[in-house]
């Protein structure tokens, strides 16, 4: 935490140096002492006080300045940092404006110049004052802030993304909390230019992308180094699960990760069949204890970061990030997971980011509270979302195209849907329409016997099925009909070999047709659609990583 703020005042270069002195020997080890020549430099200086959100607990401000009053300065600063105790430094002369301020400004007391001896006149004073505001202060998130519109797929963005990579923030609302206005005015931010991120060190930036984010935040965006041993495309539980095996075996070792590490099952509220946690664990922690573990053995982490393309020079695995740079590797694994399926339906593109998401945005469930949820799915994941977002909605209502949970969800979760009370299973159901002009309004939902029907929502949250995004990969990498990469004795053989295969021995386990390249978790062919299943493959793919080097 910041140490409090001691501001002190005065146009007199003399006077302001030796209150100054005197403020810094006495209080200097605990609070950080500010000084300024006028009220309106001390005005600006407060404002930055706020953005960069320090707290104040003294003002300590001379009366006779020009243009702006020392009680005139202590009205406007006091609206900023209402809790700060109020010092007035004044000549004999102006002791009845001092007590007319005491009404006025609210002032806690005023000192007569001069203050020495300052073990006296002056330190007994403050330490009272500052003992008070110690007692009654209330202690200010210290991290990042975000200021947006809950509706603006832009804010959406900024969120997830901080809440994905285990970056602390505080949400402001636009349109609901006094704060988020004042700050954008010290900010000079016009309101259309949502969102605004408010960083620590008293920098701001607006509608950042991720990447921006990132570099601000301390995350990895580049490779330290040319050259790995193994490179892993992909941080889901797979990713993550090949990283530590491969670093912990001293293999220099990469990931790189698109969005945030934890993949899909990073934004899961629940994971309850996961061996050796008993009462679960979300898939936030899952991934945030994964990173840390693959960062003790000298994992980097890439995030976020994207590839683009990867080519092919004798043992040399080449890869190319968006950023225009490039990585050399032997050995590459495709942990690449899968993305949500879309909701091919009118006005989702428009509405998706301001009321429908795909996933569980759990970023936005604080804001459902006492409001009606719609989950649209009717697999696992689903499941932990309505149970989840049941913790904060009124009702959740689950819309399954099916005729009933059994054929797709794990009985544990039936078994707690079915004894939560604020959840409604409706099967044979499914969405036909969204509706809003500038954030989900309602749906239009087509029910068993087909007839539609129009309810009111705010949101949507959808779990249909996911897809690979491996469209970048072809002509290189083998893939089935429906994009998942083919390994091992799932690869076409032509004339006794695999397309593109320059071994003289067959494909190992996880292995595409291109040696020294592996696939694992769910993006592969034929792969178990788990936690606990991606994590094993990312663990055994090492093996196979390991004889593949030894043959080079």
């Amino acid at each position: 935490m910041n140490k409090p703020t001691i501001l002190t005042v005065d146009d007199d270069p003399e006077v302001l140096q030796a209150i100054t002195r005197d403020l810094r020997r006495q209080y200097g080890d605990r609070y950080r002492i500010v000084r300024a020549d006028s009220g309106q430099s001390a005005l600006e200086a407060v404002e930055q006080l706020k953005l960069r959100n320090d707290s104040v607990s003294l003002f300590l401000v001379d009366q006779r300045m020009p243009h702006m009053t020392g009680v005139e300065f202590l009205e406007k600063a006091s609206v900023i940092f209402p809790e700060a105790k109020r010092v007035l430094l004044t000549a004999y002369a102006d002791t009845e404006a001092a007590i007319r301020a005491i009404n006025v400004a609210r002032l806690d007391y005023y000192l007569l110049k001069p203050w020495d001896p300052p073990e006296e006149r002056l330190y007994p004073i403050l330490d009272d004052l500052l003992d008070d505001w110690n007692a009654h202060s209330k202690i200010e998130f210290q991290g990042i802030r975000v200021i947006g519109d809950r509706w603006s797929p832009e804010s959406h963005r900024v969120k997830d993304f901080l809440a994905r990579n285990q970056i602390p923030y505080r949400w402001l609302d636009i349109e609901r909390e006094t704060e988020a206005k004042q700050l954008m005015t010290y900010a000079k931010v016009q309101t259309p230019c949502l969102p605004l991120v408010l960083f620590p060190d008293g920098t701001h930036l607006v509608k950042p992308d991720n990447i921006q984010i990132a570099e601000k935040t301390g995350l990895q965006t580049q490779a330290s180094k040319p050259f790995y041993d193994l490179a892993i495309i992909g941080g889901g539980p797979g990713g993550l699960a090949a990283a530590v095996y491969g670093a912990s075996e001293g293999l220099r070792t990469v990931m790189i990760e698109r969005e945030a590490p934890g993949g899909q099952a990073g934004t899961s509220s629940r994971i309850e069949n996961y061996l050796g946690f008993p009462v679960g664990l979300s898939g936030g922690d899952l991934a945030r204890r994964a990173v840390t573990q693959a960062k003790r053995f000298g994992v980097e982490v890439l995030t976020p970061q994207e590839v683009v393309s990867i080519r092919l020079e004798n043992n040399y695995r080449i890869i190319t990030l968006k950023s225009g740079t490039e990585i050399s590797c032997h050995a590459l694994i495709l942990a690449l997971g899968v993305s949500w399926r879309r909701l091919n339906i009118p006005g989702i593109d428009r509405l998706t980011g301001a009321g429908v998401y795909y996933g569980a945005a759990q970023t936005e469930a604080l804001e459902c509270a006492n409001e009606d949820v719609y989950v649209v799915g009717g697999a696992n994941s689903a499941g932990q979302a309505a149970m989840y977002f049941s913790r904060y909605a009124r009702k959740v209502t689950m819309l399954v195209r099916g005729e009933s949970l059994t054929a797709s969800m794990s009985q544990y979760l039936i078994d707690q849907i079915g004894a939560r009370a604020n959840i409604e299973v409706k099967c044979l159901c499914s969405v036909m329409e969204v509706k809003g002009d500038h954030s989900l309004e309602a749906l239009v939902i087509k029910q068993e016997i087909g007839q539609l029907e129009t309810v009111p929502a705010n949101s949507l949250f959808i779990f249909i099925g996911a897809v690979p995004r491996t469209e970048w990969l072809d002509g290189m990498i083998e893939r089935d009909d429906k994009g998942f990469i083919l390994t091992g004795s799932d690869l076409p053989h032509f004339s006794d070999r695999p397309k593109g295969w320059t071994q003289d021995r067959d494909p190992f386990l996880l292995e595409t047709n291109i040696p020294g390249i592996f696939a694992v978790g769910d993006v592969r062919c034929g792969s178990i659609k788990r936690v606990a299943s991606s994590v094993g493959e990312g663990s055994i793919c090492v093996q196979f990583v390991h004889r593949y080097l030894s043959n080079l």
